[in-house]
């Protein structure tokens, strides 16, 4: 739980610093491909990075341990950071709704930390990392044609297809078995990591430029917690200490209405 919660820290303030840097790097014509390119020349959008990198390393330590619901809630948390961040290092204001649901955040990370058991030890059916791999492929192609998706929307539509390019990034970890060459090169779920995380970071910087980054921040969350947690349970073995299913399933609930209520955090001050 120790290594959920520090990715959560390192992608809730790698957030504010990426919004910002998308904005920054508006200015310009080509697609999302050039929209990427001129980002990364900002300084705040590598450090997001750097940032990211190592809350991935987090990640991975705690999905090889825990069930997926749990990790995918503590990531949720990570707005319940870029809230505190933005407070305390951007003079952003929360209001006392805010402030409660950073504690409701709190509340639901706890419940599912007494709550959750260890990390299932099936692997699922066959095709499921081609399933994975194929996901991914999606989002890669919703990201390019950002520009072309109506504007009405289209902030909520990438950002939750960022949240399943990141989900695919959480159920891949699960379904890698062995880190030996040959085979590691020759499982898909191998590549649907690697597109997925390219494809999510796409569509969400296109997201993050092209409309309301609240809207597409409450996507992610949505997309990047539920259908892997759903894969977890359903075919990958998760599930809770004895008796204790109920208090999960209210954790996880908790957890993330409270990420969507502060779902803004994810805009950057002007």
């Amino acid at each position: 739980m120790v290594c959920a919660l520090g990715a959560a820290v390192c992608f809730g303030t790698a957030t504010v610093l990426q919004a910002m840097a998308a904005r920054a790097a508006s200015g310009g014509g080509g697609g999302e491909a050039a929209l990427l390119l001129r980002a990364l020349r900002q300084w705040r959008y590598l450090a997001g990075l750097g940032l990211d990198g190592l809350g991935f390393v987090f990640q991975i330590a705690a999905l090889r341990s825990l069930p997926i619901y749990t990790v995918g809630a503590a990531l949720a948390s990570s707005l319940a950071v870029t809230a505190v961040v933005a407070a305390r290092l951007l003079r952003v204001r929360l209001s006392r709704t805010e402030w409660v649901a950073v504690g409701v955040v709190c509340a639901g990370l706890a419940m599912l930390g007494l709550a959750s058991g260890t990390e299932g030890d099936e692997s699922g059916p066959g095709w499921l990392p081609w399933a994975m791999l194929g996901t991914a492929a999606a989002v890669l192609a919703l990201g390019l044609a950002g520009r072309w998706l109506p504007e009405r929307g289209r902030a909520a539509v990438l950002g939750l297809a960022a949240g399943f390019g990141f989900g695919v990034v959480e159920v891949a970890v699960r379904l890698i078995d062995s880190l030996a060459v040959p085979g590691l090169l020759a499982d898909p779920s191998l590549y649907a990591l690697l597109l997925g995380g390219g494809a999510a970071f796409l569509a969400l910087t296109a997201a993050l430029q092209r409309g309301s980054v609240t809207a597409a921040t409450a996507g992610m969350v949505i997309g990047e917690t539920v259908w892997p947690a759903v894969v977890g349970v359903v075919w990958l073995g998760d599930g809770t200490r004895q008796g204790w299913a109920w208090v999960a399933v209210l954790g996880f609930a908790v957890a993330v209405a409270g990420a969507l209520t502060l779902a803004r955090f994810g805009d950057a001050p002007e």
